[in-house]
């Protein structure tokens, strides 16, 4: 293998016959180093090479097979008696949620994986993650999320329960120069845009309005131009790369020289699958959305309505 080459976690799965539920565990124990490129995850080939080589010292009675490792269900246990919970999404209040799974649902490690809310919930459809967060628009209704959830998990017994609501709008530059307030006003001539990845929750409210107000996509300079978080299209604002960018108030606070303009409230939905193996952590996890502890952090964070936060929206 060359030293210069990396694999995917997709790529590492196949490489070794196993899940990439198990690979994300690897990586969070630290037994495969690794680092970001964009919104994947990647391993050096010489570390790759490394952990096969300590895997292959190890006796069969000390450590299961990767065989073994790869038939067990997502949620099945793992060497230490812990179930591994993967939690979708890139809102840092699923990082304070997985915090208090931790503290409080014995035999629960939560992991996370920081991708967009269409392939969150793609994800589940395959098996790949137990709890994904989705804010997806779809502009015929005006609904967030069901109307998603129920064409892509049709058949499947689920649970629909929010997180949070919070504004999502346009990122300008402090003062906003071009004076921008809707959404009709991407018509303008000469707007330089910096837009989310495909399958994010942004870029799927950036199209259905674009859809709804008649703007071709190809008419906006930068369509094509991405960014994989809410902070990196509040920067190239900032910079002055781009005159507009859509996201969440949040990531405005926090990147100086960029002003923040609310068009629409989106809801934070949290979807589970109700297989018979996470019931017994279902009901803990609804808990601490409804708690005291939880809420009360979350409300130290500016701009996150929780006026619905724990409350089942759906169950099938």
């Amino acid at each position: 293998m060359s030293n210069e080459q990396s694999y995917t976690t997709e790529e590492i799965a196949k490489l070794l016959k196993i899940s990439k539920l198990t690979v994300y565990d690897l990586i969070k124990k630290g037994e495969l180093p690794s680092y970001r490129v964009g919104k994947q995850m990647r391993v050096d080939a010489a570390d790759l090479e490394a952990y096969k080589q300590r895997t292959k010292s190890i006796k069969a009675a000390e450590k299961p097979a990767l065989a073994e490792v790869s038939a067990r269900p997502a949620l099945s246990a793992s060497h230490n008696g812990t179930r591994a919970v993967v939690i979708t999404g890139q809102d840092i209040s699923l990082d304070i949620l997985a915090k208090h799974m931790e503290r409080n649902i014995p035999g629960v490690r939560p992991l996370r994986a920081y991708v967009g809310s269409l392939d969150s919930l793609i994800s589940m459809y395959r098996g790949e993650s137990d709890i994904v967060s989705t804010h997806l628009l779809d502009g015929d209704t005006g609904e967030y999320n069901l109307p998603y959830i129920r064409k892509l998990l049709v058949g499947s017994s689920y649970l629909v329960v929010n997180l949070l609501s919070r504004w999502a709008g346009f990122y300008v530059q402090r003062g906003n120069p071009h004076n921008l307030g809707s959404w009709s006003d991407l018509k303008r001539p000469g707007l330089r845009l910096i837009n989310r990845e495909k399958g994010s929750g942004a870029r799927v409210l950036l199209d259905e309005q674009l859809r709804l107000h008649g703007i071709p996509p190809d008419r906006l300079n930068g369509y094509h131009k991405e960014e994989s978080n809410h902070l990196g299209v509040a920067g190239k604002v900032a910079s002055g790369e781009a005159d507009v960018g859509i996201g969440i108030e949040k990531a405005a606070s926090i990147v100086g020289n960029v002003q923040f303009i609310p068009l629409i409230q989106e809801r934070y939905d949290l979807v589970m699958m109700k297989k018979p193996e996470n019931r017994e952590w279902i009901e803990s996890f609804i808990y601490i959305l409804q708690s005291d502890a939880f809420q009360n952090e979350l409300r130290t964070i500016h701009g996150y309505d929780l006026s619905l936060t724990g409350r089942i929206l759906l169950e099938t």
